[in-house]
């Protein structure tokens, strides 16, 4: 079936590419993508796929039967938000909403996806089994559009199958997919703290109960955690990234907050993190004489790429794109919802190549420079039919 799927996703690259590019100049933020959901629906109506609309708010399901009966089933993810970003692209179809921007590539997701199930629904008189479309809201916001269709048992009770993912990445060369069996990406914790004090005169010291000072060791503190209570194989990662005093000179305030982000590759050592950091802060903000106050918000769990799926897949791609454009590549401690999916069912999350200096395709993810190179476009549309077609057909 490879010329087949090489074949329909020439045929539909047009589609693909005008569906990004609509999506690009008209970005909509986690949740509230309604124009994007109903462009989306729109295209696969035209084709003559049925869509199920509303699904966990803005979220699509498509279901393809195949015509040769029973097989497998598959799910193909794509996620629908952008990003509260000011695009600096000048491109002719440059974001048109002041402030809002698809910076991490949903828009391409979105594009490729539709593009592989027009290619399945081409080609449905040469497999069985049933091939799901699901294009999610809020991949960007807790608490992640991931959980909210597997809340509304949009793949099933139990979930049914297996699920596909990839995400583009400047990190790999355009025409490079990397793979990682097992773990893959961190769980992601938010962390809200608070360290009260009494405030007085900075020349005072004295008289004053300092929380800018306690908040100081307990930013040290804390990081004994990752270093002496963490297994050395078990990466995890602590960060404070905002610490507000609204002191001055010579004013010490009353209180310090603190924000930041807790990242771990083994849930149970996740869960012990939850408890022994608020203990450890509580405990070095009582000994100074203050109080602390410690809220973790939870967020995605770690992203675990089922190793079979993932060994057939990485198989399919070496077909598919030659071996010499396959590659293994590290764990990440970025967090992504749809582990929500791989903590219930068998997946698969890869990364697509879309770096290219020379189109300026190279700049990070969640930055307002950042574009995608068009030509990874057809790759990810014919590399996601094939795969699911591989899949149906056991």
């Amino acid at each position: 079936m490879i010329e087949e799927v090489r074949q329909g996703t020439r045929e539909v690259q047009d589609q693909v590419l005008a569906v990004r590019r609509h999506l690009h100049a008209h970005p909509e933020l986690s949740f509230q993508e309604h124009d994007t959901a109903a462009h989306v629906a729109g295209r696969l109506r035209e084709a003559g796929i049925e869509v199920r609309e509303g699904v966990a708010g803005t979220g699509l399901i498509a279901t393809l039967e195949g015509g040769k009966g029973s097989g497998g089933e598959v799910t193909l993810r794509a996620d629908l938000d952008a990003l509260p970003i000011q695009e600096l692209n000048d491109l002719p179809f440059k974001s048109t909403v002041p402030g809002v921007m698809h910076a991490c590539g949903h828009d391409a997701h979105t594009a490729m996806v539709l593009g592989a199930g027009l290619v399945l629904h081409a080609l449905r008189k040469d497999w069985g089994g049933i091939v799901r479309l699901l294009f999610q809201p809020g991949e960007e916001k807790l608490p992640g559009g991931a959980s909210l269709m597997l809340k509304e048992k949009a793949l099933g009770d139990p979930p049914k199958g297996v699920i596909i993912g990839q995400h583009i990445t400047p990190e790999l060369a355009t025409g490079l997919v990397g793979f990682h069996p097992g773990p893959f990406m961190a769980s992601a914790d938010e962390l809200y703290v608070t360290v009260k004090g009494k405030g007085g005169h900075a020349a005072m010291p004295h008289r004053v109960i300092d929380p800018v000072l306690i908040t100081a060791h307990l930013i040290t503190g804390l990081q004994q955690l990752v270093s002496r209570r963490a297994k050395p194989g078990d990466p995890t990662v602590l960060s404070f990234g905002k610490v507000t005093a609204e002191g001055a000179t010579n004013v010490i305030p009353d209180q310090v907050k603190l924000e930041g982000t807790l990242r771990a590759f083994n849930e149970e050592w996740r869960e012990e993190l939850h408890t022994l950091l608020p203990r450890m802060a509580e405990g070095i903000a009582e000994a100074m004489g203050g109080s602390c106050e410690f809220e973790v918000r939870k967020g995605y769990p770690v992203l675990v790429n089922d190793p079979d799926l993932t060994g057939r897949l990485r198989g399919v791609a070496e077909d598919y794109l030659g071996s010499d454009r396959v590659v293994t590549i590290d764990r990440r401690m970025g967090a992504e919802d749809f582990a929500y999916y791989s903590q219930v069912m068998p997946a698969c999350f890869w990364r697509l190549g879309t770096g290219n200096a020379a189109k300026g395709s190279d700049h990070a993810q969640h930055n307002p420079h950042f574009d995608v190179d068009e030509d990874a476009l057809p790759i990810g549309t014919g590399l996601m039919a094939l795969a699911a077609l591989r899949e149906v057909k056991g």
